[in-house]
């Protein structure tokens, strides 16, 4: 029996990639090249751009073969999208011819597109496919030059930076060695478009919201007249926001390379991500999915910011769509074939004017608007949805005296420090705890039941609070969540009646 070339390359599932098989067979017969395997039309394709490839190389393409070509793409039931697969095609096809001498392919994956000249163009995934590949305990990854400091993030694998068909065959056959591309080294950093903190005058009340918000990843919604700051307080947040660590960092890359949003200028995202959808965005745009589904910007936004501006004027699916990543910090899209899961950990930051016209309860300027025309625009975002945020405040206009004052850049350094230490806080709970989490706003009930601890003051203060107030099920986990965090930026172990008041004072019902 004559043994067939097997090459591996990779194939993403949503945003997690899959080992895929690429197998090359000669039989006897007039000429074809079939390529097998549930292939979109882009890899159908690939047989012209490897035939063009080879031929513009030097050397004997597909077409010159008096034979039956038939590559295939193990498992033959998932679907197989893009270009990434023609680098090993050719090269299965080389072995499969006996052009290129045969070497071990157990240990190394292969991807990348070809132009005609034979040359490697970048391909989406990379990072993907190499997390694949570490896992699979490959040592060696084939990709493009320009994708190579993408995939040169993780520390296990060697990444082989390829600029033609010509390069990787002399490597290949030991002719003349490719010098793997060096570690490329993560340096996190904040986003540089963000406004300060310091640079926001006035609105005291609202920088500590955002500050608790910052600090223990929870939900904010500002609502208040036009010109009150509310959409610098949200630019903000990514100013008083912590570094990524080295996990949130791949994590990011992963759904940002899998969404095509690299380039080899940034093959990776070091700052946490501020993503500001229009209000027209489509559900499609801002959820994710598609025909072949990919990350949207809630998705795009995990780890950071997702800032809806004037939320009531989102399409009311699209909000609707917000409830299942709020709670679970993922997003399921479920197709005719099967469910794709997005990660969708973020902080939602919303504004809202109060009514249609933005002057409702404002001082110094009359709101024309009717009662019903007030109750219907607060009415666009539901009672569900308004119960997972967890800090809901009203900003007021500041006077002219504080827009005269002098912004406090030791003030925004300070709450900076604080958001920092909070979360270093944090992360030491969790990992006594053995959860794996980043902050209080991911705590399931169950874990917020095993680490939150009230003084004894705070828990009468608790129980008379709640027998006065209806609060869901819902609302009082995400209160003692809230309480907690602000217990965290005091440094003390347990929460006292102060932290509860606090946080309780946040549940401000903007629909009623």
């Amino acid at each position: 029996m004559q043994a067939v070339p097997k090459l591996y390359s990779a194939e993403l599932d949503g945003i997690a990639a899959e080992l895929i098989e690429v197998e090359a067979d000669l039989n006897v017969g007039l000429h074809s090249f079939n390529i097998v395997g549930l292939a979109d039309k882009a890899l159908s394709e690939a047989k012209e751009r490897v035939n063009s490839a080879l031929k513009n190389s030097g050397i004997k393409p597909p077409t010159k073969e008096n034979r039956k070509i038939t590559v295939n793409l193990a498992p033959a039931d998932v679907k197989k999208v893009g270009s990434r697969f023609d680098l090993p095609i050719a090269l299965a096809y080389l072995l499969a011819s006996e052009q290129l001498k045969p070497f071990d392919s157990s240990d190394k994956m292969f991807l990348g597109e070809l132009s005609l000249d034979g040359t490697l163009r970048p391909v989406t995934g990379i990072l993907n496919a190499a997390l694949l590949a570490e896992r699979k305990n490959m040592k060696e990854i084939f990709v493009p030059a320009e994708n190579a400091a993408e995939a040169a993030v993780l520390q296990k694998i060697s990444v082989v930076p390829v600029n033609n068909l010509k390069e990787i065959i002399g490597h290949l056959e030991g002719q003349k060695n490719i010098t793997p591309q060096t570690k490329t080294e993560m340096v996190p950093g904040h986003s540089e478009s963000s406004v300060r903190l310091s640079e926001i005058k006035g609105q005291a009340a609202a920088k500590r919201a955002l500050t608790i918000a910052a600090a223990g990843g929870h939900n904010l919604l500002f609502s208040g007249p036009p010109g009150t700051g509310k959409t610098m307080l949200a630019q903000a947040i990514n100013s008083i926001l912590p570094p990524l660590s080295f996990e949130e960092a791949v994590e990011i890359t992963e759904i940002w390379s899998a969404a095509g949003l690299l380039s080899a200028e940034e093959p990776f995202v070091s700052s946490r991500p501020f993503r500001a959808p229009h209000h027209s965005a489509s559900l499609i745009a801002v959820i994710g999915g598609g025909t072949n589904p990919k990350p949207g910007e809630i998705s795009l936004a995990h780890r950071g910011v997702l800032f809806l501006d004037e939320m009531p004027e989102f399409h009311r699916d699209v909000l609707e769509g917000l409830r299942q990543p709020l709670e679970s910090g993922c997003i399921s899209i479920a197709r005719a074939r099967k469910a794709l899961v997005f990660p969708a950990r973020f902080i939602l930051v919303a504004a809202m004017n109060p009514c249609p016209c933005g002057y409702f309860s404002d001082p110094e300027k009359e709101c024309r608007c009717t009662a019903n025309e007030v109750f219907r625009y607060r009415k666009k975002i539901s009672g569900p949805l308004l119960d997972r945020i967890d800090i809901q405040l009203e900003v007021p206009r500041i006077s002219i005296v504080e827009l005269r004052e002098r912004g406090n850049e030791s003030g925004e350094k300070t709450e900076t420090r604080n958001v920092q230490t909070a979360r270093r806080i944090q992360r030491e709970r969790f990992r006594k705890n053995g959860f794996k989490i980043f902050t209080n706003a991911e705590l399931s009930s169950r874990q917020t039941d095993q680490v939150i601890k009230l003084e004894s003051e705070a828990e009468m203060f608790l129980k008379e609070t709640l027998e006065k107030n209806f609060i869901s099920a819902r609302g009082y986990y995400r209160i003692l969540k809230v309480a907690r965090t602000i217990a965290d930026l005091d440094n003390v172990p347990e929460i006292k009646t102060e932290h509860l008041a606090e946080a309780f004072q946040y549940r401000l019902k903007i629909g009623e």
